[in-house]
C-alpha cells in the first residue's frame, strides 16, 4: 500500500493552545468499562486510550461532574480523589505515547433514572419527561418525569463543573470539553421542549443559554479558556426527548456567535443524526451553516469517512474532524487513513457492555494483522 500524499486530515494544526500532529480527533464515546464502586477509570481504560494516541486529539468519554449527573452504568466520573487518580493514569498513558487528551465534562440531567440516585428523581430545567429509555444497572428502563432544578441548585451545578475542571487539570488532561450536546443537561436548557422556566434560565435564547456561559466564567478560574472546548448538536431531533422547532436555529446561532467573545480551544459540532431534510426549521448542513458564524477552531463530527473528512477540511467548512466508531475498531486509524488501508469492522454488541478487553482493547493494528 502506498502513502496517500497530502491528505488534509493528516496535516498538522496549530491555533492558540491547540498544536496537533494531525486533524483526526477521537470523538467522545461512552464505553462503560469502569465497573467499580469508585466509578474510576482503570488501567484497562488507560490502555484503550493510549492505543489511540496517534489521533491529533482524543476527547474522553463523558465523565460526570457529580453523582447527580450520572445516567449510564460503569462510567468513569471526575468528582472524587479516586476518580482523579484513575484519570491521571489515562492522561499519563496517552502522553507517554505522544498523544493529547481533553476530558469531556458531563451532566445528563433528565436522561438519568431514580435507580442511579437511591430512588430520588433526576433533575432538569423543567419537570418534563423525555419519554425515552435510561440505561440502568438493571437494563433499559423508561425515563421518568424529572424534578425541576431550583436556581440555587443550578448555581451549584455550575460550581461542580468548575471543580471538575480543576480535577481534570490535576489529572493531567490537556484541556476539557463541556458536553452541551445530545439531549443532556445543557441541551435541555437550550430547548423549548425541555425548558419552560420563567426565571433567568428560561424564556429568551440568552436566558436558556445562561448556564453554559456561567460555566465558562466559572471554569476559567481553574483552566485557561483556550484549553476549553464545547460540544453541541444543533439539529438533533426526536432523540432523548429533543425536538427541533422555530427557536432551535436562532438559539444555536446566538450561542455560536457569542462564543466568539470567549477564546475557546474549539467548537465541536455534530451533523444531523436524525432525518431533518423535511423539517423547515432544521439546519441541514451544520458545519457549512455555522462555519461563517464562528471565528475559532471548528471540529465537525457525524458519520465521516476518510474521503468526506478530507473534503470538508479542504472546502474550509471545518478545521478538524472527529471520528467515533472508526476509532473504536481501529486503534491505528491515522495510519490506516494514511495508507488507504482497509478498516477493522466494529462489534456493536461490545460498545456499551462490561465485556472487559473484548471489543475494547483487542482490535488488531495493521502491524499485528500483517504479522499474523
Amino acid at each position: 500500500m502506498s502513502q496517500i500524499e497530502n491528505q488534509p486530515l493528516l496535516q498538522p494544526y496549530q491555533k492558540g493552545e491547540l498544536n496537533l500532529k494531525n486533524r483526526l480527533v477521537m470523538a467522545p464515546m461512552t464505553r462503560s468499562r469502569a465497573a467499580n464502586e469508585e466509578h474510576a477509570a482503570t488501567p484497562l481504560v488507560a490502555e484503550y486510550y493510549a492505543q489511540r494516541a496517534s489521533a491529533g486529539l482524543i476527547i474522553s468519554e463523558g465523565t460526570p461532574v457529580n453523582p447527580q449527573g450520572i445516567g449510564y452504568i460503569n462510567v468513569p466520573a471526575i468528582y472524587s480523589d479516586a476518580q482523579v487518580k484513575g484519570w491521571k493514569q489515562v492522561a499519563d498513558a496517552v502522553h507517554a505515547k505522544g498523544g493529547k487528551i481533553f476530558a469531556q465534562l458531563w451532566h445528563v440531567g433528565r436522561m438519568s433514572h431514580p435507580d442511579f440516585h437511591n430512588g430520588e428523581l433526576p433533575v432538569a430545567p423543567s419537570a418534563i419527561n423525555p419519554n425515552d429509555k435510561a440505561f440502568t444497572p438493571e437494563g433499559f428502563k423508561d425515563t421518568v418525569t424529572p424534578r425541576a432544578l431550583e436556581v440555587e441548585e443550578i448555581k451549584g451545578i455550575v460550581q461542580d463543573f468548575r471543580k471538575a475542571a480543576a480535577n481534570a487539570v490535576a489529572a493531567g488532561f490537556d484541556g476539557v470539553e463541556i458536553h452541551a450536546s445530545n439531549g443532556y443537561l445543557f441541551h435541555q436548557f437550550f430547548s423549548l421542549c425541555s425548558n419552560q422556566r420563567t426565571d433567568e434560565y428560561g424564556g429568551s435564547a440568552e436566558n436558556r443559554a445562561r448556564i453554559l456561559f456561567e460555566v465558562f466564567d466559572a471554569v476559567k478560574e481553574e483552566i485557561d479558556l483556550n484549553r476549553v472546548g464545547v460540544r453541541m448538536n444543533p439539529s438533533m431531533h426526536q432523540q432523548f426527548g429533543i425536538v427541533v422547532d422555530e427557536e432551535t436555529k436562532p438559539t444555536f446561532e446566538f450561542i455560536v456567535q457569542r462564543l466568539n467573545d470567549y477564546n475557546l480551544a474549539y467548537l465541536h459540532l455534530t451533523e444531523a443524526t436524525s432525518k431533518v431534510a423535511d423539517l423547515p426549521f432544521a439546519v441541514k448542513e451544520v458545519a457549512k451553516h455555522f462555519r461563517p458564524l464562528y471565528k475559532g477552531t471548528l471540529i465537525i463530527n457525524g458519520g465521516f469517512t476518510r474521503e468526506s473528512g478530507n473534503k470538508i477540511i479542504e472546502e474550509g467548512n471545518a478545521d478538524l474532524v472527529a471520528y467515533g466508531v472508526p476509532f473504536i475498531a481501529n486503534p491505528d486509524l491515522v495510519e490506516r487513513y494514511a495508507k488507504g488501508a482497509e478498516l477493522n469492522q466494529p462489534d456493536p454488541s461490545t460498545f456499551y457492555s462490561n465485556t472487559g478487553e473484548k471489543g475494547y482493547t483487542d482490535y488488531p493494528t495493521l502491524a499485528e494483522t500483517s504479522a499474523a
